[in-house]
């Protein structure tokens, strides 16, 4: 239960999404019962008939940012970047037009410190520092970088999502975004919240289902891989997460009534877990998530989660494992994989509850 290989499943290529379905709610939807394991196909839009008048849902609010750029360095030579923690600099950081980010940066050499970049419109970068693959690097331009990356920005979209650089994204600035997003900061979506639309979240509400916000933005290190072969030793990444006392309060005052904690996504199981104290009190603030969730973790505050397929040995996968049961979860993927769902974050949904 514990080494890298038990949570390996076989993926035929062919099932990873490269686009997202027409209509968001018209994904696939598999209900998995983890008390029984038992399985049911249906459409993400019959997730207002699953959930109950008295569950409380919790969305990350996360807004990804067009954070990719492409541009030349002095020699000429092709640079990409993209910048990773956007979402903890505060707005007076953001406008600065000497702003500092952390980055990662590929090139056809590796950039060293004092190497410069030239984008479009006026902007430019320089490398400051470099420390464990992560580059420190100083922006100038005429104007905030925010307002840049509206107009010369890519969305970072998967690695396993292949999009060629000159390809328009439009699309995906729209889709690779939850129609709930606020918070610019994340690097990457929280997928599962993509397959909601504002009739859904209109008819969850009509039914009395409570709707609440929290903040986590998704990082880099989602993506990281484990690299070791007792997942026990594995270090799990640092997200920033924000929970207004409003929320906390919400939140718990529903566990307290006995109703349930519906989290949408891994990001948000994450963060409501690491903010719940030993007695099961949500407790508002913001800070680092570094939760690291597998079998054998105790859940103290989500009852249930609507959430994606997640990559074979990876974090996202040991997670959702924790909660209803390897066995289980291996199960529902060989027979997703079987009747053919969609995979990873342009992919099919699936409620565990």
């Amino acid at each position: 239960m514990y080494t890298l290989d038990d949570y390996d499943y076989h993926l035929p290529e062919g099932l990873i999404a490269q686009t997202p379905v027409v209509e968001r709610d018209r994904s696939r939807l598999l209900h998995l019962n983890r008390d029984d394991g038992k399985l049911t196909h249906r459409t993400f839009v019959d997730i207002v008939n699953l959930l109950s008048p008295s569950d409380i849902i919790v969305v990350n609010d996360t807004r990804v940012i067009p954070g990719r750029l492409y541009g030349r360095k002095e020699t000429g030579g092709k640079a990409e970047l993209l910048i990773l923690d956007y979402g903890e600099k505060n707005v007076d950081e953001r406008s600065d037009v000497n702003a500092v980010y952390h980055c990662l940066i590929k090139a056809s050499k590796q950039a060293r410190a004092g190497t410069k970049i030239t984008f479009s419109q006026g902007l430019e970068a320089e490398v400051q520092d470099f420390s464990d693959g992560i580059y420190t690097v100083k922006f100038s331009a005429r104007e905030s970088l925010g307002a840049l990356l509206e107009r010369i920005g890519h969305m970072p979209l998967p690695p396993y999502i292949k999009r060629e650089e000159a390809q328009p994204d439009e699309t995906d600035r729209k889709r690779y975004q939850t129609v709930y997003a606020r918070k610019e900061g994340a690097i990457a979506a929280p997928t599962a919240g993509l397959h909601f639309t504002h009739e859904v979240l209109s008819d969850l509400r009509e039914k009395g289902v409570t709707i609440a916000n929290i903040t986590l933005h998704v990082g880099y290190g989602t993506f990281v891989p484990v690299r070791v072969d007792d997942i026990r030793d594995h270090r799990m990444h640092q997200e920033w997460y924000t929970i207004c006392e409003g929320t906390a309060r919400l939140i718990n005052q529903a566990k307290d009534e006995g109703r349930r904690v519906v989290a949408v996504g891994t990001t948000s199981v994450r963060t409501l877990e690491y903010a719940t104290d030993p007695s099961g009190n949500l407790v508002s603030g913001c800070g680092r998530c570094d939760l690291f969730i597998y079998p054998g973790y105790m859940f103290k505050m989500v009852d249930a989660i609507i959430t994606n397929f997640h990559l074979p040995r990876s974090t996202l996968l040991m997670l959702v494992s924790a909660f209803a049961g390897r066995e289980n979860i291996l199960n529902a993927y060989e027979k997703a994989v079987k009747a053919r769902y969609r995979f990873f974050s342009y992919g099919d949904a699936m409620v565990i509850e």
